[in-house]
Order: structure tokens, then sequence, then C-alpha cells
């Protein structure tokens, strides 16, 4: 969630890309208390005061940084959610969620936040608000279209299911030795279908 701008030239998206990607690789490399405005301005190339006209603390540049790491096919809109049934949704998302869950960057975010939400946690309060909510939202959305149509119980609490599903594939991505990009989709189908969005076709 950046800043708002006053007045005066056009921001220049390549700099706020620059800054984006040297939040990230400082995030990743040092976590939060290596990813200072000062550093992260150092390695963008750009000054402290370009970066803080953009956004108002590290926590919310960091939680925009890790944010644009997560593919746009992850996400579906409130018009997909609306209009298609959830089947078709997790069907078409799967090989993105499974390439992401299973790519090193990924497990490296999900350890930093994981580590930061309680040394750190305005930075956990930043992504929660801007980003997770938001999917949460969705995907509660998702899950009370599928109990109209009778493929989760009626009497299922959402956000239990929602939890059972983000948490199960963050456990399986830290454990020593995470699955690959194949088994992370075998085990994302498995997770889907225990909780009754995700149906194999016989060719499956």
């Amino acid at each position: 969630m950046t800043a708002a701008r006053g007045r005066g030239r056009p921001r220049d998206p390549q700099t706020d890309t620059a800054i984006l990607r040297a939040a990230l690789e400082l995030f990743i490399e040092r976590g939060v208390e290596g990813a200072s405005i000062e550093q992260i301005a150092k390695r963008a190339g750009v000054g402290k005061l370009t970066v803080y006209r953009r956004w108002s603390s590290k926590e919310e540049l960091i939680a925009q940084a890790v944010e644009q790491t997560i593919p746009r096919d992850l996400v579906p809109s409130p018009e997909d959610v609306e209009a298609m049934a959830p089947q078709e949704i997790i069907e078409r998302m799967l090989p993105a969620a499974a390439e992401t869950a299973a790519s090193p960057e990924f497990r490296a975010l999900t350890a930093r936040m994981m580590g930061s939400a309680v040394s750190h946690p305005a930075l956990m309060a930043a992504y929660w608000k801007h980003h997770i909510l938001p999917r949460r939202e969705l995907a509660a959305a998702m899950l009370r279209h599928a109990q109209k149509d009778g493929a989760v119980p009626a009497d299922a609490d959402p956000d239990v299911l929602i939890d059972m599903m983000v948490g199960a594939v963050t456990w399986r991505v830290l454990q020593p030795t995470p699955p690959d990009a194949a088994e992370m989709l075998r085990y994302i189908k498995a997770v889907y279908q225990q909780i009754g969005l995700y149906r194999p076709s016989p060719e499956s």
C-alpha cells in the first residue's frame, strides 16, 4: 500500500520497481532488521526521500514487495468468484499455485514472514490488512458458493477451512525437504479435495 502522492512530476514506474526489488532482496537476505529504508534506497540507487515519498514505512514497503511475487493468476477476481464455479477457479490456478509454492523464493519468504510475525508485528499487520484479508474474503465467497452447491458441508466454518488450507501448504513448504512442483500439485489437489473444493477428473 503506497503512500498518497502529492503534486509534481509523475512517478517513474521503473523507480518503483527498483525499490520493490531491493526491499524484497534485502528482506529475504537479512530479514526486517537488515532492510532499513536507507539500505533499500542504496540498493535501488535512489535517495531515501524518494522511498519515503512512496511508502510511509518500511513495513508497508516490504509488504507490497512480498505481494509483487505472487502471480496474478493465483488470485481470482471478484467477478470470477461470482460467475465461475469453485472447481473451475481451482483447476485454473492449480499449476501456478504448485509452481509458486515449490519455489525456493516462496519458501524463503514464508519463513521470513512467519519469523517476523512476533518480532515485527507491524509488518504482518500491514501484509494482513492490505493483502491477506482481501484474499480471505474471496476464498470465503468461493466456499459459500460451494456450500450452496453441496460440495462443502453447510455447517462448515469458512474461516476454519481457509486456515486449514493455508496452514497445510505453509507447513508442507517449511519442511526440511519440501516437495517439488509435481508433488506440491498432488498435495494441493488432495487438500482442496478434502475441503470439498476439488473433484479429480478420471484422467487425473
